[in-house]
């Protein structure tokens, strides 16, 4: 273990808030500098927006069939079973796991991996079988429909497989929230409180949490500011449904489980009879910092940088004194 640089980095805020473009711009810098002034080692990065894509792209095959959806009340809505939040957390676990293992899935079709891959995420979290109650027929035609997205997202897989991971840090990306209005603490399965217990034990030992603080509307105007309806699969450009930004984004709970944390600078998570402090620390994003980052980075604004560079290494010097020099 390199005590130089953060294993394992949980960015998390509401969606538009700024988390992929603080990924891209730590993906376009040298190594050296992302040590030196910010504690992170050569990135890998893990993303459940993905899975996301591949559960409206299965309902959107159901319905060309015409077979009611399995994920999404409609195109433009919430999940029909919020425990699906759960279940991206297991499928976040499940890549975590592959990765430290570097399993490979070459013998499988790449739709039917993605496909029972997702089912079996929803299993773990108690979420009766879907998929796998599919005619042979609806299952092998959509699992061929799917067969790019898997083979993109193996690819991607593949690609961060390493044997040494001591000059390594995992960036897990993910945004929770619950209804607009809603009283703290969220409901169960709605907001941190719940998905990150979720994660494995292993995530949680290693892990600090770096928050990106935008406000709900600002999230919002952002969320449609970004939107690119010819590239709803793209991390950077992707839309969410304003039904969804207002049921399910429309606050969070992070700074409810800062204020309420056994430990000062912490979030306390408790599972399996074990609790864990994961180190805490918010970049203000509240007036747009990180929007600039989408353009060619030949384009970036140095002034805008400078700033952008300074707010992030307040946050990840505080991460770095609570990790490693309590």
């Amino acid at each position: 273990m390199n005590k130089n640089i953060f294993e394992v980095i949980l960015l998390i805020a509401l969606p538009a808030s700024g988390k992929s473009e603080v990924r891209r711009f730590f993906k376009n810098i040298s190594s050296e500098e992302l040590e030196k002034d910010f504690h992170i080692g050569k990135n890998i990065q893990l993303d459940d927006f993905p899975y996301v894509h591949v559960m409206r792209r299965i309902d959107e095959e159901l319905s060309k069939r015409g077979l009611e959806r399995i994920f999404f009340q409609s195109p433009e809505k919430p999940f029909k079973n919020p425990y699906d939040w759960q279940t991206l957390i297991e499928l976040i676990n499940m890549d975590w796991r592959d990765l430290k293992s570097n399993m490979r899935y070459d013998n499988k079709h790449p739709g039917v991996w993605l496909m029972e891959r997702i089912e079996t995420a929803a299993l773990k979290v108690r979420i009766p079988k879907r998929i796998s109650l599919f005619e042979n027929k609806v299952f092998n035609s959509i699992a061929e429909e799917l067969k790019k997205e898997g083979q993109d997202i193996l690819n991607d897989k593949y690609s961060h497989y390493t044997d040494d991971f001591s000059d390594k840090t995992i960036i897990i990306e993910f945004a929770r929230g619950g209804q607009q209005g809603s009283k703290m603490p969220l409901s169960e399965p709605f907001g941190y409180l719940h998905s990150l217990p979720v994660l494995d034990e292993d995530i949680l030992e290693k892990a600090v949490i770096l928050y990106i603080w935008v406000t709900p509307e600002e999230s919002r105007r952002k969320n449609q500011e970004r939107a690119n309806p010819n590239d709803p699969g793209s991390i950077l450009h992707h839309g969410v449904p304003i039904d969804v930004m207002l049921n399910d984004y429309g606050c969070d709970d992070i700074f409810w489980l800062y204020e309420n944390s056994d430990r000062r600078d912490n979030i306390t998570v408790k599972k399996n009879n074990k609790t864990f402090y994961l180190p805490f620390a918010y970049f203000d994003n509240r007036v747009d910092k990180t929007s600039f980052l989408r353009e060619d980075k030949h384009r970036w604004d140095e002034k805008k940088l400078r700033e952008l560079r300074t707010e992030i290494k307040k946050a990840t010097d505080s991460l770095y004194n609570l990790k490693f020099r309590i």
